[in-house]
């Protein structure tokens, strides 16, 4: 049985470009012989295409000029004694070609005697020119052409399993849904190609009726011809009727569906959401590519399943973190949702200042912690309603490093963070603010836009001493406070996108 029987990837025989063979001989006649014998000559349907050189030296430059060769009849004694040997050492360790199958023939067998030859030389056959019949040539080199059909078939196989592990990897490392659809669409384009692009389809539970099929499916990402299918609302009714045929039998099945000229992919993630992932056209997958495809799913597949129960570990943890942040604050399970909000705002006001996404993703992260410390802060201090005294700010302001001494010394990065919010999200610009008296740039920025996200959420919320004020009067104190207790950069991004920020804390109702 052979390779490809072995691991089930034989074909159907089928016409494909010819097999190189590359003849290195000195004598003409010999160049004669083999065309004449061999004109007709066909494996696994595919004609010879005969290369000739006269020289080793002008083997070598034809094998360099050729590296899909697939047999080279190679003789020995051509411009010197040992020039074919020559040419079979440099073949393997300078052009570092050990696919090319070499079959030593010779005239002479006594200058390069077969034992010899066959230990010392990378060459997979030897023949004396005289044994050479019509009969034993062609078997020579279909054995040979054997030989090479499956260590390409080895080497194919080897470069696919590397693709697919270096695009596995890729995919793996994607932190966000949307991110993660975009690295599967361009990690499938390098592994199979895609003619047309391909589609990403994604199902929410929220649109998922009990029984039957959703109205239809959100396009969340698409690349090549698909790309003008993603639009705002962008859905499954704008495409042609085959293609979104092909996504709802797959979204029926629960499977991935493969199809001559294309295929879709089908994933469930741990939240009952399900995504579909289109392909094609004029695929042409060989079965070695059908395999890998299929590996690269069920890896595809582990992935998103990885990424949405990571996902859901870190909403809880967040909501988590948020509840016993807002409980620290007022001893009220409300209040979970005022810090989430602070986070929301401390992210979409470093956004709207220029920061990158991965920094105002980790603000909005840490910033619910700002106010920790306050977990020290007496009960009839925390929630008296109505000014503090001296002594009692006393003891308020204590918050910030109480706070910012329980989260240090951790050796994760976004409770370091959160650390250096809780100290300083208390000072001001024009340094009047507490515990250190920072003034300027010398305060973090990380502490400097908290302040201006709880400062405005605190505001427009209703607490035990005081009313919510009017959309106006926070305008107005913004203004009047810019570059004075905050940073004008931020209190610009305020005035400038307030909509926005309301909508934000719309969200999240206490």
């Amino acid at each position: 049985m052979s390779l490809d029987d072995e691991l089930g990837l034989a074909p159907e025989p089928v016409a494909g470009p010819p097999w190189k063979v590359l003849i290195v001989d000195d004598e003409p006649e010999i160049h004669a012989v083999t065309r004449l014998v061999l004109g007709d000559f066909r494996f696994e349907s595919r004609p010879l295409q005969f290369l000739s050189a006269y020289s080793g030296a002008e083997g070598k430059k034809v094998l360099s000029e050729h590296p899909d060769i697939a047999l080279m009849l190679l003789d020995v004694v051509m411009e010197t004694d040992h020039a074919g040997l020559d040419v079979a050492r440099w073949v393997r360790d300078e052009l570092d070609n050990h696919f090319v199958r070499i079959v030593l023939r010779t005239g002479q067998p006594g200058q390069a005697p077969e034992q010899r030859v066959t230990t010392d030389y990378d060459i997979n056959d030897y023949k004396e020119k005289t044994e050479l019949t019509t009969q034993k040539l062609t078997a020579t080199v279909r054995v040979a052409l054997r030989g090479y059909r499956d260590i390409m078939l080895i080497e194919r196989a080897r470069r696919g399993l590397e693709r697919v592990i270096e695009s596995s990897a890729f995919i793996f490392s994607r932190q966000r849904s949307a991110e993660f659809a975009s690295a599967v669409l361009m990690q499938l384009g390098n592994l199979a190609g895609m003619e047309r692009g391909a589609l990403y389809c994604r199902v929410p539970p929220e649109i998922k009726p009990p029984e039957g099929e959703p109205d239809h499916f959100v396009i969340a990402a698409a690349t090549g011809e698909f790309e003008r299918f993603v639009l705002e609302g962008g859905d499954d009714t704008q495409l042609p009727d085959p293609l979104a045929q092909s996504l709802r039998e797959a979204y029926r099945r629960k499977q991935h569906l493969f199809r001559e000229d294309h295929y879709v992919l089908h994933f469930v993630d741990s939240q009952h959401g399900e995504s579909l992932l289109y392909v094609g056209e004029a695929w042409n997958l060989s079965p070695m590519d059908f395999k890998l495809v299929e590996l690269f799913c069920t890896n595809v597949s582990i992935a998103y399943e990885n990424l949405h129960l990571n996902q859901e570990l870190f909403d809880s943890q967040l909501e988590m973190v948020c509840m016993l942040a807002g409980a620290a604050e007022t001893r009220s399970k409300e209040t979970a949702q005022h810090v989430k909000r602070v986070g929301l705002l401390a992210e979409a006001l470093a956004l709207g200042v220029g920061k990158d996404a991965t920094t105002a993703e980790s603000l909005r992260f840490a910033a619910p912690l700002h106010d920790i410390g306050k977990i020290g802060v007496p009960d009839q201090i925390l929630n008296k309603p109505g000014p503090h005294d001296d002594d009692e700010a006393s003891v308020m302001r204590k918050h910030a490093e109480l706070g910012a001494h329980m989260l240090a010394g951790s050796k994760r990065p976004l409770l370091n963070l959160a650390a250096e919010i809780a100290l300083t999200h208390h000072e001001n610009w024009d340094g009047t603010g507490y515990p250190k008296g920072l003034a300027g740039e010398a305060i973090p920025f990380s502490g400097r836009v908290v302040a201006v996200a709880d400062v405005l959420d605190a505001l427009a919320s209703e607490r035990c001493y005081k009313r919510p004020w009017p959309p106006e009067d926070i305008r107005a104190f913004f203004a009047e406070q810019r570059g004075r207790k905050f940073d004008p950069a931020l209190v610009d991004v305020v005035l400038n996108r307030w909509d926005e920020l309301q909508a934000i804390r719309a969200k999240f109702p206490d």
